[in-house]
């Protein structure tokens, strides 16, 4: 690990003085865009932080005091695996690409940029989050959440530096360029230019969306493309804590609710969110990241799954059939407009079984959410995932939240009970109309957490304001 370069690393870039230029270039770059679009506030107040500082099992992780634009980006990959093979596809047990194979640049290319390119979009997304923090703990997890985010950015554009010459420069610098949301130059996926602006959307994202990216990068992380399987391994150590984030902040909101129930007063009534408004913010975000897997039926995915580019997560140990030329996959598909059963072959659905693998990772979230409604008589459900769909099977008709196909007007007139009103949302932004920064101190809609960070009280003094 070279942690002293100017860019820390452990991939030996000073041995590549032409790429280590490049980089070099690069960051200034990078350290504008963060200026410009990272978290509004605090940015030269010390935050309790996690650095990377190794990558192996037994401490890839420094915690310290430091100031948000000092923090230590680099390019860190998982080690390599010894004879490692291709894991599934036309080239099954073939040895793994260490170089770009020709014929695929252009589709490794744009896999490379979309998912780099949610990275840089989720920490615009959140950039006004600060102004109103439930707690100084909350807040240091944002930070936490947005500097690794940026670190994911630095992994794809190493990627891109190194593997794909000046496309890849010109690729690397339109990552910075884009900013979610912007009319003229949007982020590639449209889930990150929807606007986070309080943080009940904050932790749904990283429940729901950053879920999805564990499975995008589960899938990648199969790659026969071995830098790009590298690298998704690594990331996927730091993408646990934003799903952990996020989960552990719904649950504490639950939490609180449920406590005002169990008291009988109404929760509205103690400055805390009814089960309602929760259920609303959820099917929203749920159904927003089930889009960023994809259509159902997908000819791309069976070509990322027959080039040995994409495959599906823990394919060694989940699976035996590692070509999927013969196998089906049973799908609502609609012929002549009525729903009906077919049998899709199994490579072309290969989005599908990705999002199998997300719903059932997502129920067992809502599981723990309605341990701590219990005795309440209220419970949290994910919506069909027919529902509120704009990629897809689904795309451009109306279900209802159970799945039920219904016309558009019925959809308009009930949004309202299903999907965040302006009325909802304002009342949560009211909540946070003021950020509660005294350490140990939460905010009245959310409970404290049951233990601090890394061995700290819930009371330590994770961001330092104010401080030369």
């Amino acid at each position: 690990m070279d942690l002293h370069e100017k860019i820390p690393n452990n991939v030996s870039l000073s041995s590549d003085r032409r790429l280590q230029r490049a980089l070099e270039e690069w960051q200034p770059h990078f350290l504008a865009w963060w200026r410009e679009m990272g978290p509004e506030g605090f940015q030269d107040d010390p935050v309790y932080l996690r650095t990377a500082v190794s990558v192996d099992a037994s401490g890839w992780a420094h915690f310290d005091y430091v100031r948000m634009p000092d923090y230590r980006w680099g390019i860190f990959l998982a080690e390599p695996v010894a004879d490692r093979r291709i894991g599934f596809g036309d080239d099954y047990g073939k040895p793994v690409w260490h170089e770009v194979p020709g014929a695929h640049r252009t589709t490794l290319r744009r896999l490379i940029v979309t998912q780099g390119d949610t990275e840089p979009a989720s920490v615009e997304q959140q950039r006004r989050l600060a102004a109103s923090a439930p707690s100084l703990y909350d807040l240091r997890n944002l930070f936490q959440v947005n500097v690794e985010e940026g670190r994911h950015l630095w992994a794809m554009a190493y990627l891109l530096h190194t593997y794909f010459g000046r496309d890849g420069r010109e690729e690397a610098r339109d990552l910075l360029e884009r900013r979610s949301g912007h009319p003229d130059k949007p982020r590639v996926l449209a889930a990150f230019n929807e606007p986070i602006e309080d943080w009940v959307s904050f932790f749904m994202f990283t429940t729901f969306t950053d879920r999805d990216g564990k499975y995008q990068l589960l899938a990648l992380a199969e790659s026969g493309f071995d830098p790009l399987s590298r690298t998704c391994r690594f990331m996927l150590t730091e993408e646990a804590h934003h799903m952990f984030v996020g989960e552990s902040g719904v649950a504490r909101i639950v939490e609180r609710t449920a406590e005002c129930l169990r008291a009988g007063r109404e929760p509205r009534a103690a400055g805390a969110l009814d089960v309602g408004i929760v259920q609303r913010y959820l099917n929203f975000w749920y159904s927003l990241s089930l889009d960023l897997f994809g259509g159902e039926v997908s000819t791309n995915a069976a070509q990322f799954f027959g080039t040995g580019l994409k495959g599906r997560p823990r394919e060694e140990e989940r699976h035996q059939d590692h070509l999927a030329l013969e196998g089906v996959y049973e799908m609502d598909v609609y012929d002549e407009g009525r729903l009906v059963r077919r049998s899709v072959p199994l490579r072309s659905a290969m989005n599908e079984v990705l999002r199998d693998a997300y719903v059932e990772d997502c129920q067992k979230a809502l599981d723990r959410w309605n341990r701590r409604l219990a005795g309440t008589g209220a419970a949290l459900v994910l919506p069909s995932r027919r529902f509120h769909r704009h990629q897809g099977t689904f795309a451009g008709r109306c279900f209802d939240p159970d799945g039920r196909e219904i016309d558009a007007g019925t959809f308009e007139r009930e949004r309202a009970a299903w999907l965040p009103s302006e009325a909802d949302r304002a009342y949560v932004r009211s909540l946070g109309a003021h950020p509660v920064l005294e350490p140990g101190q939460f905010a009245s809609w959310i409970a404290p957490p049951v233990r601090g960070i890394n061995h700290q009280p819930i009371d330590f003094r994770y961001v330092r304001s104010n401080e030369a």
